[in-house]
């Protein structure tokens, strides 16, 4: 997620673990296809972010200091989504084809239709503002969960929180119930959940660790377990149920948690992933000022 330099420096710190070629030592997961490596699309960006792919295989990303949301195709390249996008950072696809999106400016949840018409789903809690909702997902019964941490951000005229907890919500899929889905995290940032709906992976940015939690039919999260001791600023998921992590490349691990290998990407901050092209094999990578592509042997879950 775009933040400051002041918080960053001490968020990569936590990733490489005081180690600034972290990446470079460990080994190339296998789930890359032979011979693979980053291709740079473009660095014409501020700051990348919140990649999506909708159901042709293009993506959808931020740029989130320009208030722009960009289109990425395999055969047509880059063009401009969405001018004034409120800010928006993370992105995901309903199975309407409406962009939902964490609009920042104003700490609301959007849904953004294909003709750019916009409907705002959230716009506080209790009747305090968020925090800063910051990654989406959204469920296969059409609930959204989304995280809340608290970035302070330049554009903003407040300067303190009105929500001190930062959590992880549920928007029923109703669209007209919000809850708190857990609490009890640092400052919860990526967050994924599986095709079929029963477990969502929350990372703890701010503590340095990823979570597994059960998914309940009223949306709460149970039985939460450490899968990594990494934090992550973005998450995605292949066919085969690895997860994937940023921060220094993209470190690969297995549902179990074991670390099959990091992905290294040539920029100092890599925000977000997430699978994209026609046959879903291709790793979008939000990274800093750029975005990458990587051939991947193994195929992303919408």
């Amino acid at each position: 997620m775009y933040r400051t330099l002041k918080t960053l420096v001490p968020l990569l710190l936590i990733f490489a673990g005081h180690h600034a070629n972290a990446q470079e030592r460990a080994p190339m997961p296998d789930v890359v296809a032979k011979g693979a490596t980053p291709v740079l699309i473009s660095s014409e960006f501020k700051f990348t972010e919140g990649p999506a792919v909708d159901a042709k295989g293009n993506v959808y990303f931020t740029d989130q200091p320009n208030d722009k949301i960009w289109k990425w195709s395999p055969r047509e390249g880059l063009s401009i989504f969405m001018e004034g996008s409120g800010r928006s950072n993370g992105l995901y696809f309903d199975k309407n084809g409406n962009l939902i999106a964490c609009a920042d400016q104003n700490n609301e949840l959007w849904s953004i239709a294909p003709d750019k018409t916009v409907t705002v789903l959230v716009r506080d809690f209790q009747g305090k503002k968020l925090n800063g909702p910051n990654d989406v997902w959204v469920h296969p019964n059409g609930g959204i969960f989304f995280t809340d941490p608290f970035f302070k951000r330049d554009y903003w005229d407040r300067t303190e929180k009105e929500i001190e907890s930062e959590d992880v919500y549920y928007l029923t899929p109703d669209r007209k119930t919000l809850r708190v889905a857990t609490t009890g995290l640092v400052k919860p940032n990526g967050l994924i959940g599986t095709p079929d709906g029963k477990t969502l992976y929350v990372a703890d940015i701010g503590d340095g660790k990823t979570y597994a939690y059960d998914i309940e039919a009223d949306g709460s999260l149970t039985n939460g377990h450490i899968l990594a001791e990494m934090g992550s600023d973005g998450l995605t998921l292949d066919s085969k149920g690895n997860i994937y992590l940023t921060g220094r490349g993209v470190t690969v691990f297995s549902p179990s948690g074991e670390k099959l290998g990091v992905i290294p990407i040539p920029e100092g901050w890599t925000a977000n992933v997430c699978f994209g092209g026609k046959d879903m094999k291709t790793l979008f990578v939000t990274a800093s000022k750029s975005v990458y592509t990587v051939k991947m042997r193994v195929k992303g879950v919408r």
